[in-house]
């Protein structure tokens, strides 16, 4: 789920893209339990539980996988693939105020939203070593 602009070599030429890469990484693994946990603890029982916690995240992935991911099967403009990662990672903020924990659900929201902020600025403009104060020891020019 999360961008890969640059590749593998250029993420140690950028370490903070290459933290904030990790960062939404992890932050689409736990929204993706989230969803999960919300679906499992909604408050049914049978195969109502199980179609919620298995069938929401489930549902997060497709969507993600088509429109939202680096490698996406459709290749929506910047305003949809926004409109998508709003709707999971919101979805994954409502999730974990749905099982109680209204300050977690709030901290991920935010967290993400400064995420996604920070990966559309490095697209926008890539930071290269040199520039941004990005550069390593001994790379001063």
């Amino acid at each position: 789920m999360a961008g890969d602009i640059g590749g593998a070599a250029g993420l140690g030429a950028r370490p903070w893209y290459a933290v904030n890469e990790g960062l939404a990484f992890l932050l689409e693994l736990a929204a993706l339990g989230f969803l999960s946990w919300w679906g499992f603890g909604a408050g049914h029982e049978g195969a109502p539980r199980i179609l919620l916690g298995v069938g929401t995240p489930l549902l997060a992935i497709v969507v993600w996988a088509l429109f939202a991911a680096p490698r996406a099967r459709l290749r929506p403009r910047l305003a949809l693939v926004l409109v998508v990662k709003a709707l999971v990672f919101g979805g994954s903020a409502a999730a974990l105020y749905g099982v109680g924990h209204a300050v977690a659900a709030v901290a991920m929201a935010l967290v993400t939203a400064a995420n996604t902020a920070v990966a559309e600025i490095f697209r926008a403009d890539p930071p290269t070593a040199g520039r941004h104060g990005l550069d390593g020891p001994g790379d001063h020019d």
